[in-house]
């Protein structure tokens, strides 16, 4: 584990319906579920006021890129998300690769012997557990954290 950083991580898959939340202890052993938020203009304050609840370390945003590793439209979306996120919480924001963690996600809850249908209130809670136990388990096998932070907001110049 040399190189981990110890912490409460918050793990955030974005979605154009939900924002999936999940978190970890501080020793990153498990990602656990926290809660379904649903997009809406209130969503950012509700992610504040987890961040506020659990005082996270750093926020593990996905990062939805194609499987040829191209960006997208919901990349475009996600970034904007987490840009505003960070500028709402002041807490560093860790942009992952999250290729498959929808599709993971809903495997193990099939494999669990829940429907899609059954499956589709904590689907997006599972996938930000995925996002994040795959963040914390690079950081400690690697020894470097998952992903790249996104710079944080420009202050405003004080050239008056």
């Amino acid at each position: 584990m040399s190189g981990f950083r110890r912490g409460v991580r918050l793990g955030i898959d974005v979605g154009k319906a939900r924002v999936g939340v999940s978190r970890c202890d501080a020793d990153g052993m498990l990602a656990v579920p926290v809660e379904t938020v649903p997009r809406s203009e209130t969503s950012i304050d509700r992610l504040a006021e987890l961040v506020a609840e659990w005082e996270p370390i750093e926020l593990v945003v996905g990062l939805p890129v194609n499987m040829r590793g191209d960006e997208t439209l919901s990349t475009t979306d996600a970034r904007d998300f987490a840009a505003a996120l960070q500028a709402r919480t002041a807490r560093p924001v860790r942009m992952v690769d999250e290729r498959l963690s929808t599709v993971t996600a809903h495997a193990a809850l099939r494999s669990s012997g829940r429907s899609q249908k059954k499956s589709r209130n904590i689907v997006d809670q599972v996938a930000a557990v995925v996002l994040l136990q795959h963040a914390v388990d690079t950081e400690k096998s690697t020894g470097r954290p998952a992903g790249a932070l996104i710079d944080p907001p420009e202050e405003p110049s004080s050239d008056a």
